[in-house]
């Protein structure tokens, strides 16, 4: 069964075309290195939480928009390769493709699928 890497960061809403760029540049990357897809997603209708919410969980700024990406791979170890062949591959250096967020509000994880229908 597949992989999936999902991600939701905070970008700031000037830098849309920027993170195009950046996401259109590392998704060619992902897919050298093993994964089947990469879907990049640009908040339209993402409400604030009062308890929990994508807004809450990367201290999303007035100036900001959510993000919302996924990778799927083939299995947990052909993204455990993939991955480490990104990580060493120089296009993915933040000289050569800077990340036009902050990556450190960004959250991340990687999940079995349980149901694809």
């Amino acid at each position: 069964m597949s992989y999936v890497d999902g991600f939701v960061a905070a970008v700031p809403t000037a830098n849309r075309e920027k993170f195009k760029q950046h996401a259109t540049t590392a998704a060619e990357i992902f897919k050298e290195c093993g994964a089947l897809s990469v879907t990049e997603c640009w908040g339209d209708d993402v409400p604030d939480g009062k308890l929990t919410s994508f807004p809450l969980a990367v201290k999303l700024k007035p100036d900001e928009t959510v993000v919302f990406s996924w990778i799927v791979w083939p299995s947990r170890e052909k993204r455990d390769a993939g991955m480490q062949k990104l990580m060493s591959d120089p296009r993915m250096d933040p000289a050569a493709n800077p990340m036009p967020f902050d990556g450190q509000r960004m959250i991340f994880g990687g999940f079995q699928v349980l149901l694809e229908v």
